[in-house]
Formats: structure tokens, sequence, C-alpha cells
């Protein structure tokens, strides 16, 4: 997959632009003259718990972490594809449970509303298994399948967790009727308004895993791009193999491959690597 290559060039590519941007932002006094934070006023305002979040690896809600830097060249690599191709939306999955996607998608969040000119909605749609907030320790009761079954409109879904240019949508209760739900009229009606809402926003799903039923292929069809974060030593080949037979090519940005260890790439106890699609 040559992924050592690809994480190089991409590395270069972000440190180029982070010197563009710093350039830019310290010529105008502020990050641009024409960009201004989003106003936080319509969304619930709560408190990571960031003790928890830590001890969960939600690594990102550090600036001086050293996973940051391997989060931001993930961040850039999707950037350029996303930008290439005109797309906003983003899929984590996985082909399991426990490889990873929601780790990948909260810290992916949080490093993405770090980006000048743009901000980010994290949206919990592993109905059967909502985890964002618990791995932020957020006070939480209310989440996408409250809209999706009706209960509340979805105004009252949006939490503000006190990070600038980072929204959720994450809580509630179990379903079990998740695969009907995500593919069901109401969340297509969802994903295109969100989609068009803000012109720079980045929405990244936190996506059911492909090979434990239906609900990711269920939401696959409303999104833009997909990513997969896959295990070192834990995710099969064999299984990489079958979930990459479920979704469309022209879709697959690429793999996120965790959980490295620093006598292999240098990463530390925990490298987050990406390899593209190309």
């Amino acid at each position: 997959m040559k992924i050592q290559k690809a994480i190089d060039k991409a590395r270069k590519n972000q440190q180029k632009n982070e010197r563009r941007d710093n350039t830019m932002a310290l010529n105008s006094g502020h990050e641009h003259d024409d960009w201004r934070a989003p106003d936080y006023d319509s969304s619930l305002s709560v408190e990571i718990n960031e003790k928890k979040a830590v001890e969960n690896n939600c690594v990102c809600l550090k600036s001086e972490s050293f996973e940051m830097d391997h989060y931001k060249v993930l961040r850039t690599m999707i950037e350029q594809k996303a930008k290439s191709n005109g797309w906003n939306t983003i899929m984590i999955t996985s082909p399991n449970p426990g490889e990873g996607k929601t780790l990948t998608a909260i810290n992916l969040s949080l490093t993405f509303a770090r980006a000048y000119n743009q901000t980010v909605l994290l949206v919990d749609a592993d109905l059967r298994h909502q985890k964002v907030h618990e791995y932020l320790g957020l006070d939480s009761s209310k989440g996408l399948s409250a809209y999706l079954l009706k209960e509340k409109p979805v105004e009252d879904l949006f939490i503000w967790p006190g990070v600038e240019k980072l929204t959720l949508i994450s809580g509630g209760k179990p379903i079990h009727n998740s695969t009907e739900l995500l593919g069901s009229p109401r969340m297509k009606a969802l994903v295109e308004e969100m989609k068009l809402r803000y012109e720079d926003r980045y929405i990244l799903f936190d996506a059911p895993p492909l090979l434990c039923g239906a609900d990711a292929l269920s939401l696959e069809p409303l999104v833009d791009s997909i990513v997969m974060v896959v295990e070192a030593g834990r995710t099969s080949e064999k299984d990489i193999e079958k979930a990459m037979e479920l979704i469309p090519k022209e879709k697959f940005i690429g793999f996120v491959l965790n959980r490295h260890q620093r006598d292999k790439v240098g990463m530390g106890a925990y490298g987050y690597q990406m390899s593209t699609a190309n």
C-alpha cells in the first residue's frame, strides 16, 4: 500500500499549507478577514470531561499531544481528496467493532476544528452502539435516533462541547431497527440539509462497522466519501477484502491504520497512518 510514502508526501503538503495559513493570519491580524466563528447560541452547551476523554485516548484535545501531528497528516490527506471532488460528508467506518473508528472520528473532528476557515460537525451514526458522548464524558441523552424516530426536532440535538468550530450530534438510547432508520427518507433529507447548510463545514459520521450488519450499507449512499479504520495486528486481510467489496471504490478515500508500535514506524504507542485509495 506504500503507506510510508503517502504519509511523507502528505506531511510535506500539510506543513506547506500551515506555513501559508500562518502567514495569512499574521498579515490580517486574525485567521481570515472574510470568515467569522459560528454562533453556538442555538446549540446545547455541554462540557467535555477532559480527564475521562484523555483516559479514553481522545488525544487531540491537547495541542501538545504528539499524536496531533499524525492526525494533521490524516486531515490534510482527507481534505485534499475531498476538496478535489467537492466532498464534505465523510463516513468513518471499520470492518469490525473495536478497531478504532470512533476514536479516529473524534480525534479527526478535533483536528479538523483546528484548521482555518472551516467548521466540523461530528454525527454519531452508530445507532446500536452510540459512544461518542461516552468517550468525551458528555452528558447527553438525545442523539440522531431521537430525530429519526420523530421524538425531537434536529435543532434540539446539536451540542457545542466548548471546542471552537466543533459541534456534535451524539447520545441517546440504542436502536435495534437502525438499518431502516439510517436508510429512511428522513435520514436522507437530514444529510442533504447538513451538506448544504454551511459551505465551510465538514460532516464526519461515526458509522457502524461494515461486517456487522447492514447499517453502514444503508448510510453509505447518503455520504460523499468513506474512510476505513483498521487496526495493526488485529484486522485480518480477509476482513479488509470483505469490507472493500461492500463499498463503492469511487467513494473510498483510504485506510487509517492505527496502533502501530514505535519500533515499527517510530510513532510511539499510538501510531496513525493513512494509505490512499490510489
